[in-house]
């Protein structure tokens, strides 16, 4: 990480995709990255892939964490990060997934460009250790 990225706080935006209702867990990272000195965006509930890279690219975010329990993980997540891509914002946003994932999807979203898939139950100290040592350098 350069000396500018550790001066500057890590920007992430916590995101609940498609129509999954279950905001207790982004609540609570969102939290705990913002006590980890993150800047923290909340996207609220009900937001379409759209909007999440839309979010995603006007408020320049290092770290997008997509929380997601619905199941619907195969379609959303992939719609998320093509928007990225037609963005120019993949390559220097780390993509992090929280929630419900089967083991046998993992390695496919893994494939698409999800930097790691955090199940329920993880430590918090894990998942912001992952994203402190895993952001992107933004020279």
């Amino acid at each position: 990480m350069s000396a500018d990225a550790e001066q500057r706080a890590i920007r992430c935006l916590v995101a609940k995709v498609g129509l999954d209702g279950h905001d207790r867990g982004a609540h609570v990272i969102a939290r705990a990255f913002r006590d980890a000195g993150f800047e923290v965006i909340y996207s609220g509930l009900h937001r379409a892939p759209e909007e999440i890279v839309q979010a995603a690219v006007q408020e320049d975010v290092d770290v997008l964490g997509i929380s997601i329990l619905s199941g619907a993980h195969n379609t959303l997540v992939p719609k998320v990060i093509e928007g990225l891509k037609e963005y120019e914002a993949f390559e220097d946003t780390l993509i992090i997934v929280g929630g419900i994932v089967p083991d046998d999807d993992r390695a496919k979203l893994k494939e698409l460009g999800v930097a790691e898939i955090f199940g329920p139950g993880t430590p918090m100290k894990e998942t912001i250790e992952f994203v402190r040592n895993n952001v992107h350098d933004r020279d």
